[in-house]
């Protein structure tokens, strides 16, 4: 049945596509999506761009940020958060498209250190934050970003948090927290595994990544929201990454993607 659902919802965004392309291939498409895509999504904008021709408005933040700005009124066309209750609540205070919410991925965290450092961050694992030598600890703020939440969680689960908690520097998302590190702002850092292995981040620096039951699952949603004005553009896009070529970006990422998730 959901392969069914699925192909259906195919063929009516291409035939969308191909009968009103001054409305969905001519108009701009805007995307307000978490900074944990920030690599990935550099490589799916750009050939979903390729592919249909619509120019693609990329807008990356921390997921609380983005959120707040939907719920005053910015018009973006499709919102996809590092948390899935963000776009709940979108759901529910009605300012999305019903029954679009969709599970996109899983997202993971690595404690990163710049190449040049001398901390055995592969060896050590959570317990190298401990060492004396280090001053700064960079992390999403967690008051609005999810992977600053998880690096949190993950200290606390190691029973670290309270002997490190003072050396936190934050960034107003996870692509400023790894920018202190790589910039040497900062000596360690817990960053999405997204940036950590794009190609810039992975000859820059070294990780170790935290196991998955230190930190609540970061289970990634997107939704289509009312306040687009290309709903038809968003839905193709979301079939683009929903699709072979989508997802292999996806997995190259270093994103899980979910078994059992529900179309848009």
């Amino acid at each position: 049945m959901r392969v069914l659902v699925y192909l259906t919802l195919v063929v009516a965004v291409v035939g969308l596509l191909t009968l009103h392309p001054s409305k969905a291939l001519c108009e701009d498409l805007t995307i307000a999506a978490a900074s944990d895509l920030n690599f990935a999504f550099k490589e799916l904008v750009s050939d979903f761009e390729k592919r249909t021709g619509t120019h693609v408005k990329l807008s990356l933040g921390s997921s609380g940020n983005l959120f707040s700005q939907i719920q005053n009124g910015a018009p973006f066309d499709l919102y996809l958060s590092a948390d899935i209750r963000f776009p709940q609540r979108l759901a529910k205070t009605g300012h999305a498209v019903a029954g679009s919410l969709y599970q996109y991925a899983v997202g993971r965290i690595v404690v990163w250190v710049p190449r040049r450092s001398l901390l055995p961050v592969e060896k050590l694992g959570m317990e190298v934050l401990l060492d004396p030598s280090i001053r700064k600890i960079a992390i999403a703020n967690p008051k609005h970003a999810p992977y600053g939440r998880a690096a949190v969680a993950a200290m606390q689960h190691a029973k670290i948090y309270d002997r490190v908690k003072d050396k936190l520097v934050l960034g107003e998302n996870i692509s400023q927290a790894a920018q202190f590190v790589e910039s040497g702002a900062a000596d360690i850092g817990i960053i999405a595994l997204s940036l950590a292995i794009a190609t810039t981040m992975k000859e820059a620096g070294r990780y170790w990544e935290v196991p998955l039951n230190a930190y609540p699952s970061l289970e990634q949603g997107a939704i289509l929201l009312k306040s687009g004005k290309n709903p038809e553009g968003a839905r193709a896009f979301l079939v683009f990454l929903q699709g072979t070529e989508g997802q292999t970006i996806m997995h190259k990422y270093g994103f899980i993607l979910p078994a059992d998730t529900r179309r848009p």
